[in-house]
């Protein structure tokens, strides 16, 4: 089959300053141009999804080459809070209705297990990224009251996942907060974004994987045996297989109803602020609409975030910025009676999400060749784990149990 396709248009990635630029061991050598024309892997993306999917398939004697029309890891990558849970973002519940409850169970423990399988890569690789494993505390909200958590725990425990209920006076004895209902869990983890991404791709870069940048793919055509890329610069490449890890900035064969672009807001406070003891162990969202999350640092800051609106462009707004910052700042010491006195970092930036917050991990449709991960909502990290494993065994030749659950939809 013979496909042409343009790939998507570039956007703005982060607007203000993301803590975690200013960290150190965030920087990755890259090559000014391929060593080749021809790959077994061309991956497109340098973020934590293509490190991730570099980190899965690199083997010896394998040719792959990782592309980026900016620096390695200073993409989307950036602009993550790092808060990286089990959870779904569409309850258990919901989900469930949506797509039933066999295949939502499924979907939500493959979501648990991938974390646990990143935290154990993250350790064998001896990469120094702040990974700690967490508890997850999810709050009783406007969209979700004290009888929805109630019984979305006992989904929970029926799918085969711990879910520990509490109700108000619980969770006001525990936590400090007023809400009528949450659900802890076990599962979720945090760690430093870029650090991560950059050991991924160093470790990479170790067994002979390639990263080129700053390198463009404007052009993608479709063989019987493969893929022939074409560059902005007028390099053609070609590969058995293409990887588009490009987050939002997806390849426009991929446009749907489902998927769309948001903006969201976050926030880091200075070192050692005030914060309760718990909150060290603990990630925090609520069931609301917009939602809050929050968590710390092991240096003491708190990261907060949310506010996001169905507005691809709204994160470049500076005046909006400031409006939500103050939002998130006071929803921060509202519900949890954290007070941030100085914003130290503040950033937005827009992300991509689908209807039914599962994403699209599958071949490009019409391709057998063009691979895509996209639509990653508030799981970026755990979905790219997911993403990687999925992509690596049918490259491999073999086929991923849950793969069904992430294919195209449109």
């Amino acid at each position: 089959m013979d496909t042409k396709q343009a790939v998507g248009q570039s956007r703005d990635l982060h607007d203000g300053k993301s803590f975690w630029a200013a960290t150190p061991n965030i920087s990755v050598d890259s090559q000014a141009k391929p060593a080749r024309r021809d790959y077994d892997v061309i991956i497109i993306g340098s973020g934590i999804s293509g490190a991730l999917m570099a980190d899965a398939l690199a083997r010896e004697g394998r040719r792959i080459l990782v592309v980026d029309r900016r620096a390695p890891v200073r993409g989307s990558t950036l602009a993550s809070t790092a808060m990286i849970q089990h959870e779904i973002d569409i309850p258990l519940s919901q989900l469930s209705k949506a797509i039933g409850t066999e295949k939502a169970s499924r979907a939500w423990r493959r979501s648990a297990a991938s974390v646990e399988h990143l935290g154990t890569r993250i350790d064998a690789l001896g990469i120094a990224c702040q990974f700690q494993q967490r508890n997850s505390l999810f709050l009783a909200g406007d969209e979700m009251g004290y009888r929805g958590l109630s019984a979305e725990a006992d989904l929970r425990r029926d799918a085969g996942l711990e879910a520990d209920y509490l109700n108000g006076t619980e969770v006001k004895d525990r936590f400090g907060i007023d809400r009528t209902g949450a659900i802890v869990s076990p599962y979720s983890a945090s760690a430093n974004p870029a650090q991560m991404t950059a050991g991924l791709l160093k470790s990479a870069l170790a067994r002979g994987v390639e990263v080129v940048s700053p390198l463009a793919i404007s052009d993608i055509r479709e063989t019987r045996d493969g893929v022939m890329m074409a560059t902005t610069g007028g390099m053609l490449l070609s590969a058995a297989d293409l990887i588009a890890c490009t987050g939002y900035e997806y390849l426009k064969m991929m446009e749907s109803p489902l998927h769309k672009v948001i903006s969201t807001w976050a926030l880091a406070s200075e070192p050692n602020a005030e914060r309760p003891d718990w909150l060290d162990d603990h990630l925090v969202w609520e069931a609301s609409e917009p939602y809050l999350y929050f968590r710390s640092t092991p240096d003491g800051r708190i990261i907060a975030g949310g506010e996001d609106e169905d507005d691809p462009l709204a994160h470049q707004d500076p005046d909006k910025a400031a409006r939500k910052f103050e939002i998130i700042r006071k929803k921060l010491k509202d519900l949890a009676g954290i007070e941030m006195d100085r914003i130290a970092y503040g950033w937005a930036a827009p992300f991509g999400t689908t209807r039914d917050g599962l994403p699209i991990i599958d071949r490009a449709p019409g391709t057998d060749h063009v691979h895509v991960v996209m639509g990653f909502g508030g799981n970026g990290i755990t979905f790219s784990t997911i993403a990687a494993q999925i992509v690596s065994a049918r490259i491999d030749g073999g086929r991923d149990p849950d793969e069904d659950l992430f294919a195209f939809r449109s």
